[in-house]
């Protein structure tokens, strides 16, 4: 029970915060979005990048990452193919399953339950999954060709793809980044995971249809908060890595569904209302799964 006073109870708290002030208030949630993607994170990732060792392991996240969000996919067509869902419905579950909350919710999960040294691996994993949601959670909302013209595009504007790769050079380079420069961003960056977490709480609260298509929502729920985590194990038992980065693939891997899916849903019409759905569902259904993993793991 320890974890779940000492990690999860202090996490949900922020997002209650987060998702009463948006209750009582009624804040524009892109206009917080817009700080936090233009400003404090890229300043995060700079700094946690710059700053960290790039070994294989770095290579491992990327490979997984990709397994696991191709292997979401193949099982969402074959139930989709059992259970004879139509194509936005399909599409609707890969949105809620493909894609974990990597940012708002993984990294301080990650950074109370393990700790500064697998900061960085949560942070690369986060870039990552940026990248893959800002491609093919593009793709596969819109199904067509415009679709796939907007994924590039998206993918283009992303600040923190550029945080990465400024961080990777800088480093790879030996180039010294001037100390009153990187204080600057240490301490911007430093306020990126609280307003995160602040901002999923809010993003929560602006959920406003549901759809209880109950077939749909289990199985993802299930594929989401079960099968993925377990496929995270399969994967770290037969890959040799650090300990550290088998915690946070674990870990990541049991996210609930990213709250910017359900963007994408509502923009490209794809079923916005069981994808708020699956998401609210599965963040709350997180605080058990994620107690029960934390203690097994860590």
């Amino acid at each position: 029970m320890g974890l779940f006073f000492n990690v999860i109870i202090p996490i949900m708290a922020v997002f209650t915060a987060g998702y009463i002030l948006q209750r009582i208030r009624l804040l524009d949630v892109k206009s917080v979005s817009a700080v936090s993607l233009y400003i404090l994170s890229p300043a995060l990732v700079f700094t946690s990048l710059y700053e960290a060792e790039f070994d294989n392991s770095y290579t491992i996240i990327a490979v997984y990452m990709f397994v696991l969000f191709f292997t979401m996919v193949f099982l969402n067509k074959m139930l989709a193919k059992i259970l004879k869902w139509k194509p936005s419905v399909e599409s609707a579950s890969i949105l809620a399953t493909g894609f974990m909350n990597s940012g708002n919710y993984g990294l301080p999960v990650v950074l109370f339950s393990v700790g500064n040294a697998a900061l960085p691996f949560a942070i690369f994993i986060m870039v990552v999954q940026a990248l893959q949601n800002n491609f093919f959670g593009v793709y596969y909302a819109s199904r067509s060709t415009s679709g796939v013209k907007r994924a590039v595009k998206n993918v283009l504007k992303m600040p923190t793809t550029y945080a990465a790769i400024l961080a990777f050079i800088f480093q790879q380079l030996h180039i010294l980044v001037p100390e009153s420069v990187h204080s600057t961003l240490t301490m911007v960056g430093d306020a990126a995971i609280p307003v995160m977490m602040i901002m999923l709480g809010m993003q929560l609260a602006s959920i406003t249809g549901i759809s209880l298509n109950w077939q749909v929502i289990i199985s993802a729920v299930s594929l989401k908060m079960v099968i993925a985590p377990l496929i995270a194990f399969a994967f770290v038992t037969v890959v040799d890595m650090d300990p550290v980065v088998a915690t946070v693939l674990i870990i990541i891997s049991a996210m609930p569904t990213a709250a910017t899916t359900t963007m994408y849903a509502i923009e490209f019409d794809t079923e916005p209302e069981l994808v708020s759905s699956i998401t609210f569902i599965a963040t709350i259904f997180s605080i058990l799964s994620l107690t029960i993993l934390l203690n097994i793991v860590t």
